[in-house]
């Protein structure tokens, strides 16, 4: 997630245009504009103009492209955006825009941007995966996001269980800020439903944001039961207790309260600081009800409270003044994003508009059976450029970055059948006798000159 900060999405498009919608820092639709940059009308420099004056007017520092048609030519207007207006400091980032447009024509969507033409609400839709990819991809049946053409040859039923359930997974493993997140975001949390997410959402409406999580129980229909079972997963930041941002159930409260009676320490003091709480025995603190995994587990999420398990946002940094093809030289080591991966190897954009390829075999200095272990779409990595062939538009990249240039793979990674060199060597005395006595006869039935 690129977190609490103004964005610009670009929904990109040829003849309909660059769909663009800008968001603040807590979500909230600030400005919209389409713009024509590409075929049949081609506005480039107005277009950046309007982008220009909507990133310097809203303060926006990162920008949204969509993969979907137009992407490559969209990131080419946004690079010359960077390049010619520095002073905004501007970052790029691709996103998958997978199920923007069922989102645009849900009935959830009308009601979240109903001023919103439908056009601009995938832009806003794709601007939010940038902030924060769970909270809008929730919003979206998983089945839309893009599971595959064979999707409908499994059972129905059984394929949305399995895939609510890993989403499910994915929000309680992430854990939701109540103050914040929408209705279908609270109603993946364990425990809620989507009638309770629109009453907590209401509750929040009505009476301002909860302070602790015991004022979830004064929530219309949330009983004890529910209570437990999803308090641990929402999240109260800047609250009334520092464990209500941290994944403790409040049940298990006592037994935080046990290890500050051993440690002597406040609770403000202990959370985060894993210096006390790495010389504790988690033996101590067992009881009837909280068995060592738990207390373990505990201990654990004090140490590091409210961490979020996803990785911190990273956009590659591409190479000033590697902008085409032609300024790649063979020995740079360059950072770029992988963008496919096949059986054969991994894609790899390093920002000269096309993709290099690192073969499996340079992928690794061990053996590599599958890619897909290696590298996933998404993933930022260095690589070191092998070979260049600009007329046939080829990039030749490895991931080792001690190859050289040309030079044989290293022990483990030569080709399976490798063919022998040809040595030069005498004839065997005996290979060609007869040839050899057909010659000598020849010989000495000539004429003698």
């Amino acid at each position: 997630p690129g977190g609490a900060r103004a964005r610009l999405g670009l929904d990109p498009g040829f003849r309909t245009g660059v769909k663009g919608a800008v968001g603040d820092a807590p979500g909230k639709v600030v400005d919209t504009a389409t713009i024509y940059p590409h075929e049949p009308q081609r506005r480039w420099d107005e277009s950046l103009a309007v982008l220009a004056a909507l990133c310097a007017r809203h303060k926006v520092g990162l920008i949204a492209i969509g993969n979907g048609t137009a992407s490559r030519e969209t990131d080419k207007l946004a690079i010359e955006l960077i390049r010619k207006y520095p002073d905004l400091k501007l970052t790029k980032a691709v996103v998958s825009e997978a199920g923007a447009s069922v989102y645009s024509a849900s009935a959830y969507a009308s009601a979240e941007l109903p001023s919103l033409d439908v056009s601009l609400r995938g832009a806003v839709s794709i601007a939010r995966r940038l902030q924060d990819p769970l909270a809008e991809l929730v919003k979206i049946d998983p089945k839309s996001i893009g599971v595959g053409q064979y999707q409908h040859d499994l059972g129905e039923g059984k394929l949305s269980k399995a895939l609510d359930a890993v989403v499910e997974d994915c929000v309680n493993a992430v854990g939701v800020d109540v103050n914040t997140a929408s209705p279908p975001l609270l109603a993946r949390v364990s425990g809620l439903s989507s009638a309770l997410a629109q009453n907590i959402v209401a509750h929040r409406d009505a009476n301002g944001p909860f302070r602790n999580r015991a004022a979830l129980k004064e929530v219309a229909r949330l009983g004890p039961k529910a209570f437990e079972q999803a308090a641990g997963f929402l999240r109260i930041r800047d609250g009334d207790n520092p464990l209500d941002n941290s994944g403790v159930h409040p049940e298990a409260y006592p037994v935080v309260r046990r290890i500050l009676e051993a440690t002597k320490s406040d609770i403000k003091v202990i959370v985060g600081d894993p210096t006390k709480l790495r010389g504790l025995d988690a033996r101590r603190f067992i009881d009837e009800t909280f068995g060592l995994p738990t207390v373990q587990d505990i201990l654990k999420e004090l140490e590091k409270p409210g961490r979020d398990p996803r990785p911190a946002f990273k956009t590659a940094e591409f190479q000033e003044g590697v902008e085409k093809i032609g300024d790649l030289k063979p020995g740079m080591v360059l950072e770029g994003v992988v963008t496919n991966v096949a059986a054969f190897g991994a894609f790899v954009d390093v920002g000269v508009h096309q993709d290099g390829l690192v073969h499996i075999s340079a992928m690794s200095k061990t053996f590599v059976k599958d890619p897909r272990a290696v590298a996933k779409p998404g993933d930022i990595v260095k690589v070191k450029v092998l070979e260049v062939d600009a007329p046939r538009k080829r990039i030749s990249l490895t991931m080792r970055l001690d190859d050289a240039p040309g030079a044989a793979a290293p022990r483990g990674q030569e080709p399976r059948f490798k063919p022998q060199a040809m040595k030069t060597r005498e004839e065997p005395h005996g290979a060609n006798a007869f040839a050899d006595a057909l010659r000598r006869a020849a010989e000495k039935g000539q004429p003698r000159k």
